[in-house]
């Protein structure tokens, strides 16, 4: 594979398991020397020493103390995430400020923290997991879904204060993607409809989408990867979808 980003330093939350273990391997085999940072301190370090990068092993929930930080890194991929799914009325408070916490204000804050190095270097890459619930919606996902969109905003202003400066800032938006994550939710989805957990894949997950599949990890990091090179130069404030068709409707 050609080493397009040798020199590049980049940092990939929630980088120990899914979309961004696979997002890691994929930078690193573009060269780039890849931090991993997840709560997970044994599996981020393991997962480092398999790429030969580095471990941070970091509470993203600690949002005080990312106020007072720099990151020197040169791509920034924010991909930390959870989900809840409840209607609205019985969503527990505690758990749309996580979320909103943990997927919105987290990005804000390394954003923050990475750009002076950025700009300093003339070059930068912020790549922001989004969701197709960054531009649609579904019930039962208020705090997923709030998130997201809020994302996709702070993803364009990002844009359109780094052009002048060599840095770009996008959002991938992937459909169900085949991940812990999404397959924890096939039996909370089950419980919600009322349906079995056999149906909800089809009768919930895919039933937008023309390709009926869920979507693989190494797809959307191979997206990511693009995203990261000099090839993407004149591609910000977008918003990539890999949602087999779903927002074509």
């Amino acid at each position: 594979m050609e080493n397009t980003l040798n020199g590049r330093k980049a940092l990939v939350t929630g980088g120990a398991g899914g979309i961004g273990a696979a997002c890691v391997r994929a930078l690193a085999a573009k060269g780039a020397k890849v931090v991993v940072a997840d709560v997970d301190a044994a599996a981020a370090a393991a997962l480092a020493d398999e790429v030969g990068g580095t471990a941070w092993a970091v509470n993203l929930f600690d949002v005080e103390a990312l106020e007072t930080l720099s990151l020197d890194c040169d791509i920034l991929v924010n991909n930390a995430g959870i989900q809840r799914i409840s209607p609205i009325e019985d969503f527990d408070p505690a758990d749309f400020r996580r979320i909103i916490t943990l997927m919105l204000e987290a990005p804000f804050l390394l954003i923050r923290a990475a750009l002076p190095h950025m700009y300093a270097g003339g070059f930068g890459r912020i790549i922001n997991l989004s969701s197709v619930h960054g531009l649609r919606a579904s019930p039962f996902k208020s705090a997923y879904v709030s998130a997201k969109h809020g994302l996709e905003g702070l993803s364009k202003v990002t844009a359109l204060e780094g052009g002048a400066h060599g840095v770009t800032s996008n959002c991938v938006n992937p459909g169900y993607v085949r991940t812990p994550l999404v397959e924890s939710q096939i039996a909370d989805q089950a419980k919600v409809h009322g349906i079995p957990e056999s149906e909800v894949l089809t009768r919930i997950m895919l039933t937008e989408a023309a390709v009926k599949r869920l979507v693989e990890p190494e797809e959307v990091a191979s997206l990511v990867a693009w995203l990261a090179s000099d090839d993407a130069g004149m591609v910000t404030g977008a918003s990539y979808t890999m949602d087999g068709g779903w927002s074509a409707r």
